[in-house]
């Protein structure tokens, strides 16, 4: 399994092109987005990213980011996958690889 936090507003494009590759060879992969990488969660680009994986967003960090209250606005993402701190960690624990962008 490939774990991904991504805590900056660039490289949606770097994130997508790794989930998918990754994704074309079979592989489970795992997101989460936490500090100014919540911003990235607005961008149009960022439904790609639904189908090949699973999402997962710091609410802290949306919230701290201005974002509170548009929660329905991320594509292919419930309030279940809004959670904490404490989810990076069992990705991390969980995958056979972590990157960091």
């Amino acid at each position: 399994m490939l774990a991904i936090m991504v805590s900056t507003d660039k490289h949606l494009d770097y994130v997508i092109n790794m989930t998918s590759a990754a994704y074309a060879k079979g592989k489970r992969v795992k997101l989460f987005f936490t500090g100014k990488g919540v911003l990235l969660t607005m961008k149009p680009q960022f439904k790609k990213l639904a189908d090949m994986a699973s999402v997962s967003i710091c609410d802290a960090s949306f919230r701290a980011n201005g974002l509170h209250g548009r929660q329905g606005q991320v594509p292919g993402v419930t309030p279940m996958n809004f959670t904490s701190q404490a989810r990076n960690v069992e990705m991390l624990a969980q995958a056979d690889r972590y990157l960091v962008f």
